[in-house]
């Protein structure tokens, strides 16, 4: 079974996720970002601490 097969027959089961990230001090969700912040978002590189 390919991966779009298994998404289409679990859709039912599936549900939003909502992304938080710290904005200014604060956490934010990033769908309530306008255009550029969001774009700023998708470009941002993760990193892990040593």
């Amino acid at each position: 079974m390919s991966k779009n097969e298994i998404l289409v027959n679990l859709k039912e089961k599936r549900q939003k996720c909502i992304v938080y990230t710290r904005v200014m001090g604060y956490h934010r969700p990033v769908e309530s970002f306008n255009i550029g912040k969001t774009g700023e978002h998708r470009q941002r590189k993760q990193f892990t601490e040593c």
